[in-house]
Order: structure tokens, then sequence, then C-alpha cells
């Protein structure tokens, strides 16, 4: 029995490549994350990948070996916050480009929208 407890799925993390390290911790700070660790490659001057939190939620960002295509970008990543409204005030004062609050079936409460540098879009939600 302990080992199939230990054995159990834990969490998940994305990984999604981007063109910048440096640009996207930048990005993602206005979203609230926190720089958690980084690699930079002994040749570089900019870190090569980073693992970025708060609370609950993680993500590792990492350098692209090829160029990153926005319209490529099949994945939706869900952000959840508790004031859909206080926090696209908060981004749009950061100079955060967001789309408007909607309020679709699944989410009467609000969400909207954000593109990150690379094209990954961010549907900011209510929690």
């Amino acid at each position: 029995m302990e080992d199939d407890r230990r054995s159990e799925l834990r969490s998940l993390v994305a990984l999604a490549h981007v063109a910048s390290v440096p640009e996207s911790i930048a990005f993602y700070r206005k979203l609230g994350f926190e720089v958690k660790n980084t690699f930079t490659p002994p040749e570089a001057k900019d870190p090569a990948w980073v693992w970025l939190e708060k609370g609950n939620a993680r993500l590792m960002l990492s350098l692209a070996s090829a160029p990153i295509l926005p319209e490529e970008q099949a994945v939706l990543f869900y952000l959840y916050y508790d004031d859909i409204a206080a926090t696209r005030r908060r981004l749009d004062e950061a100079g955060v480009t967001a789309g408007p609050i909607e309020h679709p079936f699944y989410n009467p409460r609000g969400e909207f929208r954000v593109t990150d540098p690379d094209g990954y879009v961010l549907m900011l939600t209510h929690t």
C-alpha cells in the first residue's frame, strides 16, 4: 500500500519554450509569479531556464532552440484569482494588454485573456 501512495500523481507543472527567459520573467512577475530557481549555462549571460511560483501555481520556462511562432501556440494556461476586476485593473496599470472581462456560462464571475510575449494564451479567471 505504501508504494501505491508514493506512485500517485502529486502535481503537474507545465514547461513552455520561450524566445527570451528574462523577458518572460518580467512578464510573469506582473502576473504575481516569483522566481524560485534559474539556470544560466556557463557560456551565457542570461538564464536559459526558470522555475516560477505563486501559491499553488508553478510554471517552468525554457529557452527555445527554434523560433517561437505565436500562431502555433495551441495551449491555454488558466490562472485563477479571487477578484478578476481588480486583477484586470492591476495588470492594466502595469502595462499588460488584456482583453475585456467576459462572463461565459461556465464562469459567470468573469474571465479575461492575456497573451504572453511568446503568444501563449493565458485565461485569467475567478477561482
